[in-house]
């Protein structure tokens, strides 16, 4: 859908809901801070054995198919799932659930690994989460947005009948944003795959003492 027509055919302006979607990923961030002080506190005991194996089985090829396909899930589940809820009139309730649910998941699993090793915790957060979120994070919002006003203009025309609505068009503008998304997230994907484990080891090797 072209943005300058969205104003003319009474669609919502991009700013006003992306303001919204912001405001439910802060919705979920301050969640998952909440509820992760209900986390038993062996959970800090069983994160640590996960990263103490995980120093002791890294040896960089065996798990390489493995790595690029976690990699390519977590990279791309919320900007996909976004982009393709702009198809369907459904993504009008959807995509704030998902924006929730992204800031919930993260925040909460930050939360976790600063409970568990306290100030270390939080570099072992940002070895992670740090360039994922800088990827993952613009692009996300970047779909988002424009998928929200498709949506909504899908459902308007779901219960208008089509009398009060105009007619959703997806132009070059929507495939070239979402190839650029692409291109962007396996950047960041495969720039993660080779300097994350190298970070996080040395993190590890400083908090666990592993050699």
């Amino acid at each position: 859908m072209i943005w300058k027509r969205q104003g003319k055919d009474g669609q919502s302006a991009p700013l006003p809901r992306l303001v919204l979607l912001a405001l439910f990923f802060l919705g979920g961030v301050l969640m998952g801070q909440v509820l992760s002080g209900r986390v038993p506190d062996v959970t800090g005991d069983e994160l640590g054995r996960y990263l103490t194996d995980y120093l002791r089985l890294d040896s960089g090829t065996e798990r390489t198919a493995a790595a690029v396909l976690s990699a390519a899930v977590i990279y791309f589940r919320y900007p996909l799932l976004a982009f393709l809820l702009g198809f369907t009139s459904l993504g009008v309730l959807l995509l704030p659930c998902a924006t929730v649910a992204y800031g919930f998941f993260l925040s909460f699993s930050v939360c976790c690994f600063t409970a568990a090793f306290g100030a270390d915790g939080v570099l072992l957060a940002l070895s992670v989460f740090g360039l994922r979120c800088a990827v993952t994070l613009p692009c996300y919002f970047l779909l988002a947005v424009p998928a929200w006003g498709t949506s909504a203009a899908l459902a308007s025309l779901s219960f208008g009948h089509g009398r009060r609505a105009a007619p959703v068009v997806y132009g070059r503008s929507c495939w070239v944003r979402f190839g650029g998304v692409t291109v962007a997230l396996l950047a960041g994907m495969c720039v993660d795959l080779f300097l994350s484990p190298w970070l996080l080891r040395l993190i590890l090797e400083r908090i666990l003492g592993a050699g």
